[in-house]
């Protein structure tokens, strides 16, 4: 207990700034946490993650097809995605499925995908399966 009040002043005022700049970088931070996406690291995977603002437009592209449920422009995408590098978390066969990223200049298909898990979760690789980022939701 503090007897003495001006004492217990600075101590109020102390507490009070401390709310404040704990306030101002939850506040502050969301931002930076957005951007700083792009050189984190998903727990679940390992893998980095990349914001879908940080993709090629065409990926983005590609997300919306995804979430519109199509039509999509490859016979291929939507096709069970076997995860046969084993880089992906490890789940059943049928759980992620692949759609085609487009590549300007590419005659076929081009080695750009993502990879979307029964989950929700997705990834992309621009370098046909030898590497995936994980795709940060909400970060569009």
């Amino acid at each position: 207990m503090i007897n003495n009040p001006k004492t217990a002043r600075i101590v109020a005022v102390v507490v009070i700034a401390m709310l404040v700049i704990t306030l101002a970088a939850s506040l502050f931070g969301c931002a930076a946490d957005q951007k700083a996406a792009s050189n984190d690291v998903d727990p679940d995977s390992g893998l980095k993650i990349v914001a879908v603002a940080d993709l090629p437009a065409e990926a983005r592209d590609t997300l919306k097809l995804i979430d519109q449920g199509g039509p999509f422009p490859y016979s291929r995408d939507g096709v069970v995605f076997g995860n046969l590098e084993k880089i992906l978390p490890k789940h059943d066969r049928g759980y992620y499925h692949e759609y085609t990223v487009r590549t300007p200049g590419e005659k076929d298909r081009g080695a750009r995908r993502i990879i979307a898990g029964y989950g929700g979760e997705r990834y992309y690789t621009d370098d046909h399966y030898q590497s995936f980022r994980r795709i940060a939701e909400g970060t569009s």
